[in-house]
């Protein structure tokens, strides 16, 4: 291994890297909070139909990382082996990703048809940009502390994102269709198209990678995968991060059901009075136009504006959160630190199982209080993914970053899709109905467990995990030098 410069990052690179992940999440948040409804309420697709395309899509891209990964670590270019395929796909991922959020007026097999096409092109286009992107945080430095440092940016950079699509995507929608909704998604989509394509070309100007393989290190793919099997702390992490994920999909797409289920819309009501929302509503209004937040104004739209504050809020939170990561995981190491308040977090989750039909703040307080705290862990996921690539190396003598990083996004795929599955399946178990005026206290009791105890229990179990990770705080400082020394 050579070591080519110094391991300390700029704030400008650290900052240049960090845009790459707000390009990419303006479309990853938005495919997670809004394809689903692009594609049934907008497109016009049917929604078993719809998700089909989501699901055969998933699959086949969460594969493709596995052959990204190998890929990308035998790309040997003057720039690097994952820097350049940040500006490779920049533009494709751009053009894309408008196409798959356009309407284009063909009949039912025609709309499937582009549908598939373009969600399927979309995510393998993904898969080739953020895999060699998520893997370029591996080797831009092997200093653990600028690591966690970075890593920080990055996520921050990420909630933003997520602020944005969360909170602003569909008002910005029907602002500039004027209601007209798939002409507004055109719209918002070429803005961030743009931007992303602009974010990522920043991302390759100002980064550079530190930590390359020997010229003369040849390894076969079979032994990379060999070498993966027998590492237990990658085990583990990709066993946490498809349980993470599981956990994030149910908790992002039952919340709704329990606005609209389970809190009464008085209750609602009265709290968005409370907090100056209408208020607010009416002055936006007069500045952007009525337009723009009609749906807001509709009976039975309390729970949805509930929903934009909790996300606001707890997206807020998890920024802060973001924050206090470094300093603890340089101070007790990223293992504990990710351990433990994913258990707090967890706690919190639980606790709303015991709140009643009312108690909306306390709600909005608990997922605020959750966001925080959850928050802290963000960043030491990938950052420990990165550590696992620094194991490997220092216990093989080889280095095949992309591919331990592809595997990880493997289990972030597998995790999504698997939750989304669990989710609509206790659903039906607890017998919800859709086209229901009011649901069974059987469904609403599912709603509720889905929403805290479900979620809470898979945290803690991703959390206990961790005890047989082994990549503890003196091993973080014991593989960091023995690894200088050989990059010498």
């Amino acid at each position: 291994m050579t070591n080519t410069s110094s391991q300390k990052l700029s704030v400008l690179e650290k900052i240049g890297y960090s845009l790459g992940d707000l390009a990419a999440n303006l479309i990853f948040q938005t495919l997670l909070a809004f394809l689903a409804f692009f594609y049934t309420d907008i497109y016009k697709i049917p929604p078993a139909k719809a998700s089909m395309v989501m699901l055969i899509g998933g699959v086949v891209g969460a594969f493709f990382n596995i052959i990204m990964g190998a890929i990308a670590d035998r790309t040997n270019t003057k720039w690097g082996k994952f820097r350049p395929w940040v500006l490779w796909t920049a533009i494709p991922f751009g053009v894309i990703a408008l196409l798959a959020f356009s309407t284009p007026n063909f009949n039912e097999t025609g709309k499937l048809t582009y549908a598939f096409i373009t969600y399927f092109l979309l995510v393998i286009i993904y898969s080739a940009n953020n895999l060699p992107y998520s893997a370029l945080s591996g080797v831009l430095t092997g200093d653990m502390k600028e690591r966690n440092s970075l890593s920080s940016y990055r996520f921050v950079a990420v909630m933003a994102a997520q602020f944005i699509i969360q909170v602003l995507l569909l008002p910005l929608a029907i602002s500039l269709g004027h209601g007209d909704k798939a002409a507004g998604f055109e719209k918002v989509m070429f803005v961030f198209a743009i931007t992303g394509i602009i974010c990522f070309i920043i991302t390759f100007l100002t980064t550079k990678e530190r930590i390359t393989p020997p010229k003369e290190q040849k390894t076969p793919i079979l032994q990379d995968l060999t070498d993966l099997t027998k590492n237990k702390p990658w085990i583990i992490m990709l066993t946490l991060t498809i349980l993470v994920f599981i956990t994030l999909s149910i908790k992002g797409g039952v919340n709704i059901y329990y606005l609209k289920n389970f809190l009464t819309e008085d209750s609602q009501i009265s709290f968005l009075n409370s907090i100056g929302f209408n208020d607010m509503l009416n002055g936006l209004s007069n500045h952007f136009g009525k337009a723009a937040f009609e749906e807001f104004y509709k009976p039975g739209s309390a729970p949805y504006a509930v929903s934009s504050i909790v996300g606001a809020c707890s997206t807020i939170a998890m920024i802060i959160g973001i924050f206090f990561s470094k300093p603890l995981a340089d101070k007790f190491g990223k293992r504990n630190v990710f351990g433990i308040f994913l258990t707090l977090s967890a706690f919190c989750l639980i606790a709303i199982n015991l709140l009643n039909n009312s108690s909306v703040s306390a709600y909005v307080l608990m997922q605020t209080l959750h966001g925080f705290i959850y928050g802290i862990t963000i960043p030491l996921l990938w950052a420990m993914i990165a550590d696992v690539a620094d194991f490997s190396e220092w216990k093989n003598n080889r280095r095949a970053t992309a591919i331990i990083f592809s595997a990880m996004i493997f289990g972030l795929k597998v995790g999504l899709s698997v939750g989304g599955a669990i989710s609509a399946w206790l659903l039906g178990i607890f017998g919800y109905n859709a086209d229901a005026l009011k649901q069974t206290a059987s469904a609403i009791e599912g709603i509720k467990l889905l929403s805290s105890i479900v979620p809470g229990v898979i945290f803690i179990s991703g959390a206990c995990l961790l005890f047989w990770y082994g990549i503890d705080k003196k091993m973080e400082l014991q593989i960091e030098s023995d690894l200088k020394e050989k990059r010498k």
